[in-house]
C-alpha cells in the first residue's frame, strides 16, 4: 500500500448530545465518513454514546464543556462557571465572564477534572484527546489549565483550531467570519502554552469554514487543498530534510457535526437542543460526508482517514 499524502482525523463532535445525535455519528463512522468521535460528558445521552462507541469500536476524545449546560462537578453548582439558572453561561456569556475577570480558574480546573474523571467512568479509560466544546479550550487563562489538566492526566492531543484559508473565505456571514478570526487569534497564542505542557496537535485544523450549510464537496476540497499545500511548505522548512521528512503523511483533523436533526425538548445537556441541532444542518453534513463522490476524492488523493492513536 502506498505511503498517504494526508492522515485525516474526522472528528465528530457533540457525540453524546442526543440519541438521534449519536446514531448519525456512528452511522458515518460505519460507512468510514469519520474516524473519530468527541464526547460530550454531560449531555444527556452521554451514557449512551459511550456504550455505542465501545459496541463499534469507535475511537473517542473528551469534548471539554464550559459553555453549555451544567457542570459535572457537583460542588460547582454556585459557582462562577454558572448563571443564576444553574447553567453554564454559554457560547458567548462564558466569554463575557472571562474578560470581566469574574471567572475562577480554580473551578475551571475543578470542572476539566471532574469531565476527565467522568470520561473514564463511562468509557473504561482516558480519553485519546480532549479539546474544548466551542473551542474555549484555547481562550486566554483557560488554556494555562487546560494544558495543566492534560499534562498532569497524560493525555497528549489537542485541538488548535488555525485554519487555513480561513482570512479567503467571502462566503462566510460576517458574525461568523468574526467570532472564526477570534477563535484563530486565541488558538494561535495558544501554542506556547501548549508546547510548554507538551500536547501535541495535528499540522493542520479544518472546519471553521465547512460547518452546517457551508459544508460541500467543493469546499471541503478547497480546504484539504490548503492542508496539501501546508504539507509542501512544512518540508520546505525544514533545515536538515531528509527523504523520509519530505514524504512524511501531512496530519489533519477536521472538525464535523453530523447527525439526525434533534427533536424538540429531546437531548441538550440540560437546556434542551439548540437550534443548529435541531435544524437540517447536521443531516447536510451527515450526507455531504458520506457521499461516495467525497470519499472517492480521499483515496484518488492519498487522504486515510485515522483516529489520533494511529499518528
Amino acid at each position: 500500500m502506498p505511503q498517504p499524502k494526508v492522515k485525516l482525523v474526522v472528528t465528530g463532535d457533540d457525540f453524546g448530545y442526543c440519541e438521534r445525535r449519536n446514531h448519525g455519528i456512528v452511522d458515518c463512522f460505519k460507512d468510514r465518513a469519520i474516524s473519530n468521535v468527541s464526547l460530550l460528558v454531560n449531555a444527556a445521552s452521554a451514557e449512551h454514546a459511550a456504550e455505542l462507541a465501545k459496541r463499534h469500536h469507535i475511537p473517542i476524545g473528551l469534548h471539554a464543556n464550559l459553555s453549555e449546560g451544567a457542570p459535572v462537578c457537583q460542588e460547582l453548582r454556585r459557582s462562577t462557571l454558572i448563571n443564576k439558572d444553574g447553567f453554564f453561561h454559554g457560547k458567548m456569556g462564558f466569554r463575557e465572564v472571562l474578560q470581566s475577570g469574574q471567572m475562577n480558574m480554580a473551578e475551571v480546573e475543578a470542572e476539566l477534572r471532574a469531565q476527565v474523571k467522568r470520561f473514564c467512568e463511562l468509557t473504561g479509560h482516558l480519553p485519546g484527546h480532549m479539546d474544548g466544546h466551542q473551542h474555549v479550550h484555547v481562550l486566554p487563562e483557560v488554556r494555562e489549565v487546560f494544558a495543566q489538566v492534560l499534562s498532569d492526566f497524560g493525555i497528549s492531543y489537542t485541538r488548535v483550531p488555525v485554519e487555513p484559508g480561513l482570512h479567503s473565505c467571502p462566503f462566510l456571514p460576517p458574525h461568523l467570519r468574526d467570532f472564526n478570526l477570534q477563535v484563530e487569534k486565541d488558538a494561535l497564542q495558544s501554542v506556547e502554552v501548549f508546547h510548554r505542557h507538551g500536547i501535541r496537535w495535528p499540522d493542520v485544523y479544518l472546519g471553521l469554514t465547512t460547518m452546517g450549510q457551508n459544508m460541500s464537496f467543493a469546499n471541503l476540497k478547497r480546504a484539504l487543498g490548503f492542508a496539501m499545500e501546508a504539507r509542501m511548505s512544512i518540508a520546505a522548512r525544514c533545515d536538515d530534510l531528509g527523504a523520509s521528512d519530505l514524504y512524511r503523511p501531512i496530519t489533519v483533523e477536521l472538525m464535523v457535526h453530523p447527525g439526525y436533526p434533534s427533536h424538540p425538548l429531546q437531548g441538550g445537556c440540560g437546556e434542551g437542543p439548540d437550534d443548529f441541532s435541531q435544524s437540517s444542518d447536521r443531516l447536510h453534513e451527515l450526507n455531504t460526508l458520506r457521499d461516495p463522490v467525497l470519499l472517492s476524492y480521499y483515496k484518488q488523493q492519498g487522504i486515510l482517514l485515522c483516529a489520533f492513536n494511529d499518528f
